[in-house]
Order: C-alpha cells, then structure tokens, then sequence
C-alpha cells in the first residue's frame, strides 16, 4: 500500500465529518466568506474587486458540493451555480 493510500484510509473518516458540518453550518459558513471578501475588498480599495468575487464564488460552490456529498463520497445530484458577488457595504 503505498503513501497516498494510507492517506486516503486515514482521511476518510475526516471527510465524512467535514460534510457533515458544511451541512449543518453552511449558512454561516457563506457569511463568513462574505464577510472576509468585503473586508479585503475595503483594505485594498477595490484594487482587486473581480479577483476577490471569483475567489469568493468558487469556495462557496466548493462549500456547496462538500455539503451535499453522501457519505459514500458520491454526488447527491444537481450542481449549485456560484452565489453572486458579495454585497457591497
């Protein structure tokens, strides 16, 4: 058995748990990569707006698709679009 496999048995029982909580918290997970995106929007004055909603948008659909994996590591169905940017304050 080779390095990766090992690593794949060992973080397998991880990964069912870290599903398990996006389910549970995925809203205040979403406003929390809000919140942060806002904030580094602020501090570089917008320098980097587009590059920060990208960002943003791919790990709320990486949230997403973690949350509605089944426990055997398949696909539930449907994919979710990325949310939109984050809202300007």
């Amino acid at each position: 058995m080779g390095f990766l496999d090992r690593m794949k048995d060992k973080l397998g029982p991880a990964k069912g748990k870290v599903s398990d909580l996006a389910q549970q918290h995925g809203d205040k997970i979403q406003h929390g990569l809000d919140k942060a995106a806002r904030t580094v929007d602020q501090r570089t004055k917008g320098k980097y707006s587009d590059r920060i909603e990208s960002g943003t948008g791919k790990a709320k659909h990486a949230m997403e698709r973690l949350a509605h994996k089944k426990d055997d590591g398949t696909d539930t169905g449907g994919t979710t679009p990325p949310a939109g940017p984050p809202p300007a304050s």
